[in-house]
Order: C-alpha cells, then structure tokens, then sequence
C-alpha cells in the first residue's frame, strides 16, 4: 500500500508538471522576446502578472511538494524513471494543442523512453 501511494504521488508530480509546462507554452507561445538584456527582463517580469503564467508556477510548486511526498514512500531508484513520461506526455499535448510537428525520431525516441520504462518496472 505504501508503495502505491509512493507512485499515486509520482502520477501528481508528472500530471502537474505537464499541466505548469503547457501553461506556460500556451502564454508564452505567441509572445516574442525583446532585443536587450534589460528589455529581456523586464518582459519576463511583466509576464508574472499573467494569471495563467502564475497557474503554471504553482503546478510546478505542486509539482514539487507532491515529488517530496513520493520520496518519502519510494526510493529515488524507483520513484524517478516514470518522471520521464513527463516528456512523452508534453510533446504529445503540444501537438494536439498547439500544432506543433513531432519528428519521426522524436516519436522513435518516445517510444524507446516508453521501453525503457517498462525495462525498468520489471
């Protein structure tokens, strides 16, 4: 039991983590960043006002409290490799939702992670 929520916690940590980077992408995606350092920052300042930008950093934060509570249930030998379904995860929604092209060796790649993962659940 103990390890099951170990991994329910794992799947939190994923799903925010999904969640914060597709936010951030949906705000972000049709912004372009000002030439300069200072205008650089100061644009990137601005954009911590953006409501769904902040929604993006407390799924991260989530993110992270939901990681500490799996390591309390799981060793990190366990509890990391299913963390790399975050990307999987993320380039599949950023096709969907935002047109963007997934190379062959991009779906070759994610797949071979996929295998990968369960090599290692064995």
């Amino acid at each position: 039991m103990r390890r099951m929520i170990g991994y329910a916690y794992v799947g939190l940590t994923i799903t925010f983590t999904v969640i914060g980077q597709l936010l951030i992408k949906w705000q972000m995606g049709s912004a372009t960043l000002p030439e300069g350092a200072v205008a650089k920052l100061l644009f990137l300042m601005r954009q911590l006002l953006n409501p769904w930008i902040l929604c993006g950093f407390a799924s991260a934060f989530l993110a992270a409290l939901c990681w500490m509570a799996a390591m309390t249930k799981l060793p990190l030998s366990r509890a990391y490799p299913p963390t790399s379904l975050a990307l999987v995860l993320v380039l599949a929604f950023s096709a969907l939702l935002f047109d963007e092209k997934i190379s062959s060796s991009t779906i070759l790649g994610s797949l071979l992670i996929i295998a990968g993962l369960l090599v290692v659940a064995k």
